[in-house]
């Protein structure tokens, strides 16, 4: 397994700053002396294959906020970039496909309005990915903020036979927290959703991503990666 093919690089966005959040919480959010851009240019650098871009803001606002920063990324990054954080219609999928985005990064708005949803979906089959990001066993919305009674196997379940391109399940309790990987919740996601799966949250290193080969079919980190937790020399 190509390991730099498998870890998708986070950059999270906030007021134009590369930050991480700990376990979701807009308070806890930690700067790195690194602009978004660059973060992006030492990924291409080191020979990843894709990115994952979150617009902290726009999970906030309900539309993007920092498309100046996203398209700085895609000009210094040649593979594949998915975006998430305040996509709420397909006008905005198309914004996004115009700056030459290649997967949409959707959650809040397949809870609130699945009609909606599904018409993104119809719009750019295989281009996005359900974001299921999970709080307590269930699924969070709105930047995490609003916690909904679904759980993560409901919410896929609803959409399995679209034209989905897969899923990204967040384990919010760990994400940001170095506290390791629990690869036991996406294994139970897996029974209901055959689509392809990213995880994410917890990971603290290169053992914690050898955990879910097999079992995801790639993992997005963010501060492990910033904090020197793994060695991409050694990837």
């Amino acid at each position: 397994m190509d390991l730099k093919a498998f870890i998708i690089p986070a950059i999270d966005i906030k007021d134009g700053k590369l930050v991480r959040l700990f376990k979701g919480d807009f308070e806890k959010s930690k700067e790195y002396g690194l602009s978004p851009e660059d973060a992006g240019r030492l990924f291409e650098e080191a020979g990843f294959k894709k990115l994952h871009l979150v617009d902290l803001d726009g999970t906030l606002e309900g539309v993007p906020q920092n498309l100046r920063t996203i398209r700085k990324l895609r000009k210094v990054f040649s593979g594949i970039i998915q975006v998430g954080g305040g996509i709420r219609n397909t006008d905005t999928c198309r914004l996004l496909d115009e700056e030459g985005i290649d997967l949409f990064v959707v959650g809040t708005v397949a809870v609130r309005e699945p009609e909606v949803f599904e018409k993104m979906v119809s719009t750019f089959p295989g281009r996005v990915i359900l974001s299921v990001d999970a709080k307590g066993g269930k699924v969070a919305i709105g930047g995490w903020k609003d916690n909904t009674p679904l759980s993560p196997e409901e919410l896929a379940k609803r959409y399995e036979n679209t034209s989905l391109w897969g899923y990204l399940y967040t384990n919010i309790d760990k994400d940001g927290s170095l506290e390791g990987v629990d690869p036991g919740i996406y294994i139970s996601f897996k029974r209901f959703a055959k689509k392809p799966l990213l995880a994410s949250g917890g990971v603290s290193s290169l053992e914690d991503v050898k955990k879910l080969l097999g079992v995801a079919d790639g993992v997005v980190i963010g501060k492990a990666l910033y904090e020197g937790k793994i060695d991409l020399t050694t990837l």
